[in-house]
């Protein structure tokens, strides 16, 4: 007796029915348009592009030039590959163009299927990007499909791995680009670690179609792509200054208990000059000079781990390495280290080993890459079990696309043995059985160590076979094509070959290709080509006749959509074939969800070696512990995705004002606000708001005040003054920093000064973000053990993760104030030609092109002015405080012309 739902479905059809039965009118139309787009002339047919481009410029919807545009990609296939669009082939191209999934068996043409809604949305101008799952399948769409583009006017890029920025920047200029998830995710990473915009390579999103949808969105989500670069190796940098730190005295330095921090006095940093040139490791001048920049960093760490870190009560030294101490619950924090190279400055202290880290500088997973696109779509041969997370996570409904025609292929009932060798020598038996009646087999494994174990049964039978070897792709692509030759067995993992069909009696054209590639004479080509089609015809004819491909799978997958996808190899455009699952007690699958059970119920009903047990009711049994095990994996990636959603906020963030920042003229404004925000900050820390003069820290205001502004403010005489109040101490301190600001910008000039602004805004948010990652990456290790206090992780991640990228931005203000205040330009003598990279300089390595964006910028600023005269300053541009004067006197610069300067 039939249910409700099914007989309501057998009486209305199901939803996916009604959805496809909508597309009904528009297929109608584009039928019925066909013979007045079939009278154009070629350059008629190529000038709709255009004619296309310019309705949408007027406002024309996309949707209003759909039927048009997609009889005239149709005629364009015909005349350019001889393929015309079914009826199917078109519902699927608007399923695409709306943003949903298309689900289509293997071999109804998905690649064909996306030129109806690449062309559609791509003719506007704004690009479109199509996804490939490897290199080979991006590189043999591009020219195959980007055939019919080209005819109709539009240009056609590709993105492989190898290429530089010009390359890539010329392929994504492209109306149609095609290239995989890994290369379109890592260039949009490596975009947002420019320094230009001119240097960036991706232009805005628009659309893209994902082809093998749930394999980029489902089954490569699960691992966020990430840009790391090994730190520097600086462990001798740190040893050795490390060995000079101890040389300084107590008037060399000047500390804060309380606000943890130690600076290096005027006296101090003489000394420490004199000690670092003595060492070779400043070139002369001045310690802020801006090629000192990284030393001057090493230095106050190493600063930092000898005056204010105490060994067994900040940190403790266990098993050769340096742990943290929690300052709160007095326990050992295994894992954790001191960003920044703090840490490294402690192991150099301790004299234990440095331990160079891999910094994560970029990351991003699949789920909110994808995102970014304003539309997405996707194809693949199965979406439909993956349904509710597509919905949920990417907004994606899937449309299940009849066939062109119906299916022939048989699928057999699973046979269940008690062990993996009844299993085993029941495929052989299967295979040898397919090999007499000349039908191919294709093996689906789920590892490469099965396929091996398997591949050796076969050769001890002396059964000739193929292994696919998905190192290769090219590879890949022949072995699958010809694995419907008569009698041919191929094993493969259930993942491999995806994009290339299976052709009964093999692939003619690759076959062609392949047998004629050395023959210049055209026409042996053509008679060799003539001969072989006729033999593979036959054969197909032969291999229809002993009943199609076989697909035998091994063993069931944890995900009922890999099992799908192998059985989808056979019976592809209404071919003849058959597919069966061979499992043991003994299968992972099996193992998981109940086999002792099960085997000794067999046992019991006396199930002899080497007999199976078959019926529907053990398929539906299996179809449910694999729906246990899709919805676990779903609510596991759900879970990672929350917490990726926090870091995404935050990237979003960073990313858009990185990009404002390069696209900005000038940001003094920007510097400007953010060091009055930090007078205001060093202000109340040190005086509070409303509280009385007895409470105010006006040693630690003056400290810090000079630690970042590198200006001695005179707190002292201020206070003085009867009533003085914290808001006039603010003023003046404020008009001070003013005051230094403009005498440095006055003597860098406005064009090398709104330089300097710009990069050293956009290295230091580079650099602070860097260890925020890091941070986020230790909090989400650790934040899932306060479940055990009854604390939501995902709230305690969310608050947390907020607040460091709120200090993180205070850091940004502070740093970027700091090194505006400290750092120096030379203008006196260009650099020599072989002048190796100065240490500490801002510097951006492009990861592709391993170019420095900055060598243009140093050119500028380094660039010979106008001749110097001893007697005239105007003529000696920024010259370095502990440099000799130019005036000729013998002495340094400070303490003669840069006094009077100064007074």
């Amino acid at each position: 007796m039939l249910g409700l739902g099914n007989f309501a479905k057998r009486l209305f059809g199901s939803a996916n029915d009604r959805v496809v039965k909508g597309y009904a009118s528009r297929v109608e139309a584009i039928n019925d348009l066909e013979p007045q787009i079939k009278a154009l002339s070629d350059d008629q047919l190529r000038g709709k592009s255009a004619e296309f481009r310019k309705r949408i410029d007027d406002g024309t919807p996309l949707d209003s030039l759909l039927v048009e545009a997609f009889a005239v990609v149709r005629e364009a296939a015909w005349r350019v590959l001889g393929q015309r669009h079914f009826d199917v082939q078109l519902i699927g191209g608007m399923v695409l163009h709306e943003g949903g999934i298309a689900e289509m068996r293997t071999g109804e043409g998905k690649t064909l299927v996306s030129t109806l809604a690449t062309y559609l949305n791509a003719v506007g101008g704004k690009g479109v990007h199509v996804v490939t799952v490897n290199d080979y399948l991006a590189s043999r769409d591009s020219k195959w499909m980007g055939q019919i583009f080209k005819f109709l006017g539009l240009d056609v890029g590709c993105i492989v791995h190898g290429l530089d920025d010009d390359e890539r920047r010329y392929a994504y200029s492209c109306d149609i680009t095609y290239g995989t998830n890994n290369e379109f995710g890592f260039d949009y990473l490596r975009d947002n670690m420019k320094f230009s915009l001119d240097a960036m390579v991706q232009r805005p999103f628009n659309f893209a179609i994902v082809d093998e949808v749930d394999s980029i969105l489902v089954d490569e989500a699960r691992t966020p792509l990430i840009i790391s670069g090994p730190t520097e190796d600086n462990s001798e940098l740190y040893r050795t200054i490390d060995l000079y730190i101890g040389d300084l005295t107590e008037e060399d330095i000047e500390k804060d208990e309380k606000a943890k921090t130690v600076v290096l006095t005027e006296v101090g940093t003489e000394h420490m000059e004199q000690i670092l040139t003595k060492a070779g490791l400043i070139e002369g001048g001045s310690l802020y000079d801006i090629e000192n920049v990284s030393i001057v960093h090493h230095v106050n760490q190493a600063l930092r781990a000898h005056k204010m870190f105490t060994r067994d009560v900040d940190y403790i030294v266990n098993d050769d390495k340096v742990i943290i101490i929690d300052e709160f619950t007095g326990r050992m924090m295994e894992g954790r280290r001191f960003s920044e190279g703090l840490h490294q400055a402690l192991e150099a202290k301790e004299h234990v080993r440095i331990q160079n880290e891999n910094q994560t500088l970029a990351s991003i997973t699949f789920q909110n890459y994808f995102r970014l696109y304003p539309k997405l779509s996707g194809m693949t041969g199965t979406a439909s079990t993956e349904a509710a997370e597509f919905a949920d996570i990417y907004r994606l409904n899937v449309v299940e696309i009849p066939t062109n025609l119906p299916v022939q292929r048989i699928d057999e009932n699973d046979e269940v043995y008690r062990t993996e060798r009844e299993k085993h020598d029941a495929i052989i038996k299967q295979i040898e059985e397919c090999t007499k009646r000349d039908q191919p087999v294709l093996v689906g494994t789920v590892s490469i160590e099965k396929s091996e174990l398997l591949a050796s049964l076969l050769k001890k039978r002396n059964i000739a076979h193929n292994v696919l070897n998905a190192r290769y792709h090219e590879q890949e692509a022949y072995i699958i094509a010809q694995a419907g030759r008569a009698a041919g067995v191929t094993i493969a993992t259930n993942m491999a070959g995806r994009g290339t069909d299976i052709q009964l009696g093999g692939n003619i054209e690759m076959r062609i290709a392949a047998e004629t590639a050395d023959i210049a004479d055209e026409a042996e080509r053509k008679r060799l080509a003539d001969a072989i089609t006729a033999e593979m015809m036959e054969e197909r004819a032969r291999v229809k006749a002993a009943g199609g491909l076989y697909v035998i799978g091994t063993e069931r997958h944890e995900s009922r959509r890999i099992d799908n996808q192998l059985r989808g190899r056979s019976g592809r455009q209404g071919d003849p074939g058959h597919s069966k699952f061979y499992l043991s007690l003994e299968d992972d699958l099996m193992r998981i969800f109940g086999s002792e059970r099960m085997d000794s119920m067999l046992v019991r009903l006396g199930l002899e070696d080497g007999e199976a047990i078959t019926h529907p009711w053990i398929n539906k049994a299996l179809e449910k512990a694999q729906m246990k095990v899709e919805a676990r994996n779903f609510d596991i990636r759900k879970n990672l995705l929350k917490y990726d959603d926090v870091m995404n906020d935050q990237r979003k963030a960073i990313y858009e004002q990185r990009r404002e920042l390069m696209e900005a003229e000038d940001v003094s404004d920007t510097i400007t606000d953010m060091r009055e925000d930090v007078v205001q900050n060093i202000l109340q820390e040190h005086i509070p708001p409303r509280s009385f003069v007895e409470q105010w820290d006006t040693d630690g205001l003056r400290v810090e005040f000079h630690r970042v502004f590198n200006i001695e403010p005179p707190i002292a005489e201020w206070l003085k003054e009867d009533g003085i109040s914290e808001i006039e101490i603010g003023d003046r301190l404020q008009k001070l920093v003013d005051a230094y600001m403009a005498e440095r910008a006055e003597r860098f000039g406005p064009k090398a000064m709104n330089w300097l602004e710009k990069n050293m805004l956009l290295q230091t948010v580079d650099s602070q973000w860097k260890d925020h990652l890091l941070q986020l990456d230790h909090l989400r290790q650790t934040v899932s053990l306060r479940a055990y206090g009854q604390r939501d992780p995902l709230n305690e991640y969310k608050s947390e993760a907020f607040e460091m990228f709120e200090a993180m931005m205070g850091r940004v203000r502070t740093e970027t104030t700091l090194l505006m205040s400290h750092v120096e330009l030379r203008f006196d003598d260009p650099p020599p030609a072989d002048l190796r990279q100065p240490r500490g300089e801002p510097t951006h390595i492009d990861p592709v092109t391993g170019e420095n964006e900055f060598d243009a910028a140093r050119e500028m600023l380094t660039a010979p002015g106008r001749p110097k005269d001893a007697g005239d300053p105007t003529t000696w541009g920024r010259v370095s405080r502990n440099a000799p004067c130019p005036c000729g006197s013998g002495k340094k610069y400070k303490h003669c012309h840069g006094a009077l300067a100064n007074a």
